[in-house]
């Protein structure tokens, strides 16, 4: 089966990897030196010197580990995409990475949310999952790519309390992406890594229709990861004493997942008779917004029992509880949309701060941030990948 690459989303057949020279000097060969590599900077932005890419000779069976540099005659087992040429991890396609996509309205807070999510993969879950969560990616998270801050060991998420600036509208469709390597043990003897690999699209992305077919990322996803802005549904919005602030966009949430649904059918020549049959965690945020309005006892307020499993019966109680709540606020046309359009979708209610912030300056609470049921959407489509087992 072809994987993707996790970093441009091109698919990989492993029987076809290619690899990058060591800079070994072989017997009788002058050694390879670095060099600029066009292709890398076209698909990834980095144009720093590296020792030059090259095809694993033939059609070989079974996932390819290691080839022989044919200009200095020296082996090398250092795996590349043979689009991109970034490096990919020693494990590569020996295990299902579901490469998940993010996206929703701008100022929904996706940026805040992945980060959040990002933190409890690199502090929470590994424990709780008795696995290895790491990042991975070499120079996708060095300074140049924006990504080092995943990088905090100090875990300020919010140097000075600041909350994040928008994120930037992709140029020419490309994305940073954030990539985690989750390896533990088999039920049946043995290890297996899975590769996830998230982007965030910019909420200009999904402005119009020009820009919206532009992210092949979304076509090339395995999840979708969808969030969503409550404070967008007017009579939620009257619901709740917030700042004018706080309101940020009026963009319309139907039509944010119309666009979002027309470039999935046409990435997959999809047409209108079938549904897309990718998995999506359709994802309330900022819920902490409602949380004096409901009170401690209400269902989409209390948190389930964390577990080394994914809690189905309590996810889709959320789900029907949260359907319940769009109905309530007049949103049906959420939920007529997904039914007609997508195999499999589920409803989560989650704030990654926990508490409101101060959205005149764009700082968080000086209570801290408590994360709340952030985990959950990754948890579910992780448990479609059977990476991790469910429960109820």
């Amino acid at each position: 089966m072809a994987l993707a690459c996790p970093y441009c989303y091109e698919r990989i057949n492993p029987r076809r990897l290619w690899f990058r020279c060591t800079g070994r000097k072989g017997p009788g060969r002058p050694a390879c030196l670095p060099r600029h590599d066009p292709v890398r900077r076209e698909l990834t932005g980095i144009d720093e010197l590296v020792l030059p890419a090259f095809p694993a000779p033939g059609r070989l069976l079974g996932t390819v580990h290691s080839a022989v540099h044919e200009d200095c005659n020296t082996a090398s087992g250092i795996k590349v995409c043979p689009h991109c040429h970034s490096r990919l991890p020693a494990t590569f396609g020996e295990g299902d990475s579901p490469l998940i996509a993010m996206a929703g309205a701008p100022h929904t807070g996706k940026s805040v949310y992945l980060r959040i999510l990002a933190d409890q993969l690199r502090h929470g879950m590994g424990r709780r999952f008795d696995a290895d969560v790491r990042l991975t990616g070499d120079e996708q998270f060095n300074n140049e790519s924006g990504r080092a801050d995943f990088l905090d060991v100090a875990g300020d998420l919010f140097p000075n309390g600041q909350l994040y600036a928008k994120t930037q509208a992709a140029v020419s469709g490309r994305r940073d992406p954030v990539v985690f390597a989750w390896r533990q043990r088999r039920r049946i003897g043995g290890h297996s890594t899975t590769f996830l690999s998230f982007f965030d699209t910019a909420g200009e992305d999904l402005a119009a229709m020009e820009t919206v077919d532009n992210l092949r990322y979304l076509g090339a996803a395995d999840a979708l990861i969808l969030l969503l802005d409550p404070f967008l549904i007017p009579r939620a919005r009257q619901e709740i004493n917030l700042p004018e602030s706080a309101y940020k966009t009026r963009a319309s949430t139907v039509d944010v997942l119309n666009r979002v649904t027309d470039n999935l059918r046409e990435s997959r020549h999809l047409g209108g008779r079938k549904n897309i049959p990718i998995p999506v965690a359709v994802v309330f945020a900022k819920i902490d917004a409602f949380f004096d309005l409901w009170g401690q006892d209400h269902p989409l307020v209390r948190k389930p029992q964390p577990g080394p499993f994914y809690d189905e019966t309590a996810g889709r109680a959320t789900h029907e509880y949260v359907r319940a709540q769009l109905a309530e606020w007049g949103a049906d046309d959420i939920d007529n949309h997904l039914i007609h359009n997508y195999k499999q979708f589920r409803y989560f209610a989650v704030s990654a701060l926990g508490i409101e912030p101060d959205y005149d300056n764009d700082l968080v609470n000086p209570r801290g941030v408590h994360p709340f049921r952030v985990d959950e959407p990754l948890l579910w489509l992780l448990n479609r990948f059977n990476v991790v087992p469910g429960k109820g």
